[in-house]
């Protein structure tokens, strides 16, 4: 009897075993496959179980940087790069760079590339991570002092319509009347208070490039690449151009990025009818991700830009701030690095308020800007919801699919109860501010926990969206 338990136990573990191999091997078949979001949960069960698996400890933090969760991948990657997981170090430097821990990241990639050139493997990769790393690294010594006064999640397709420019400071839009071939997909256009001049972003060879188009007066358009310091080799979109007529903001993927697009400067030479040198304009307004659409409305002094940092597939973040007549940076040897990487990234557009006074007065004009025109407060909306990059809904009746119809209902519930917990939120960090020792010591457990109920909601409500639309675009498809 003893020997049939010892051998009933043996095959327990047995096929505890075997299940685990099974697993771990569809857990890396997902990873393999780019799934990080159903790979990442599979993989964390197995590291609960083998927390020094140098492979699985990889693994997990690739699936965390891919997923966004930052803090979570460096804390993974490091303990990868320690049990000497294969290519460790390249994601450990990526994830660092994420982080805005730049000088961290160069030191990772720096080594990383010299033990590649050891092995005699390729170093390409590598090196153009550390490109970006070395630039992150340049710019947080001169992270710019800019009050931000307002922050909106939005879906991509629909961001443009957060901004709000007076006539004066020209049109903002994704038609393009200009150009037989129309705009790029997805771009924007920038047209002038006359409405005769736009530029605008097309295919030109295998780049992307900014075009200007003029209207003659006979009604023909003369159009022309922008010369070849904004259009060099590189990817350049989003173009913004002042009220002088000389000054253009514009967003480029070239060597001189920290990230994806970053946002750059120039301005017109009418010396030798070409554009000066553009300028990288530097954080907070650029970070390792994409950064874009930067735009000012000098008569109403509020500036805007889009950014896709530390946000999930197909959402941006639209910030808004007061525009600053010279650049101020802080101080990098004497600032804090935790608030310098803060301030860099805008972690909380409240640690930028400097001046309360100017930070109210320019609310006060944004709440104006924002009042609908006669023309828009005739147009009743139950709600704005992007399908895709060609269909937006308004009402419910919109939806074809009677599953996506429902599906919406419930991400509305979703984001009516996200919408408590931010007001929750905002009112005890407004009591933190003004509380006792003894009294921050009470609230911030209670505000620890609202912030990751909020996060958590807030990932619930992105996948409640893409579900709505994989629904309806699957209906419309039949």
């Amino acid at each position: 009897m003893r020997n049939l338990k010892h051998i009933f136990v043996l095959l327990m573990l047995l096929c505890g075993l075997q299940l685990q191999a099974q697993t771990q091997a569809q857990a890396k078949a997902l990873y393999d496959e780019g799934n990080y979001e159903e790979a990442k949960p599979a993989l964390e069960s197995l590291l609960k179980k083998q927390p020094t698996n140098a492979n699985l400890n990889l693994w997990y933090g690739v699936c965390c940087l891919e997923t966004g969760d930052i803090s979570e991948a460096v804390k993974y990657l490091e303990q990868a790069v320690k049990r000497r997981a294969t290519g460790g170090q390249f994601y450990l430097g990526k994830a660092y760079y994420q982080a805005s821990r730049f000088e961290e990241a160069v030191k990772t990639v720096e080594t990383y590339i010299s033990d590649l050139k050891k092995r005699k493997k390729e170093t390409d990769e590598a090196e153009t991570l550390l490109e970006k790393c070395r630039n992150g690294l340049r710019e947080i010594r001169g992270v710019e002092r800019v009050t931000v006064i307002d922050s909106i999640v939005v879906d991509k397709p629909a961001f443009l319509t957060h901004y709000r420019l007076s006539p004066e400071s020209g049109l903002l839009t994704s038609d393009n009347e200009f150009s037989p071939q129309g705009a790029l997909e997805g771009g924007t256009v920038y047209q002038n208070e006359l409405g005769n001049i736009a530029y605008f972003s097309g295919k030109e060879d295998s780049t992307l490039s900014i075009f200007r188009a003029v209207r003659l007066l006979d009604g023909s358009i003369e159009l022309a690449p922008l010369s070849n310091e904004i259009n060099k080799g590189q990817n350049t979109n989003y173009p913004f151009v002042t009220s002088d007529g000389n000054t253009i903001y514009f967003a480029a993927d070239g060597k001189e990025s920290m990230g994806g697009y970053d946002i750059f400067v120039t301005r017109f030479n009418s010396n030798n009818n070409t554009y000066l040198q553009p300028e990288n304009i530097g954080m907070p307004f650029n970070s390792p991700f994409n950064d874009y659409m930067y735009a000012v409305d000098e008569f109403n002094n509020l500036g805007w830009f889009a950014s896709d940092r530390y946000q999930p597939e197909g959402k941006v973040c639209i910030y808004v701030f007061i525009p600053n007549t010279s650049k101020q940076v802080y101080d990098y040897e004497n600032t804090e690095r935790d608030r310098l990487i803060g301030l860099s990234r805008l972690s909380s557009i409240r640690d930028t308020w400097t001046d309360q006074s100017a930070v109210d007065a320019a609310l006060e004009r944004l709440g104006r800007v924002k009042q609908p025109t006669v023309q828009q407060a005739a147009v009743k909306h139950e709600f704005e919801f992007s399908i895709d990059d060609t269909r937006t809904y308004y009402k419910i009746s919109d939806f074809q699919s009677a599953d996506a119809r429902e599906f919406f209902r419930q991400y509305r519930q979703m984001v009516q109860s996200l919408d408590e917990l931010n007001n929750r939120l905002d009112s005890q960090r407004e009591q933190y501010a003004t509380a006792s020792s003894n009294q921050k010591q009470d609230l911030a457990p209670a505000i620890l926990d609202l912030e990751k109920r909020v996060a958590q909601l807030q990932k619930d409500i992105d996948r409640a969206a893409n579900m709505v639309r994989r629904e309806e675009q699957a209906f419309l498809k039949q």
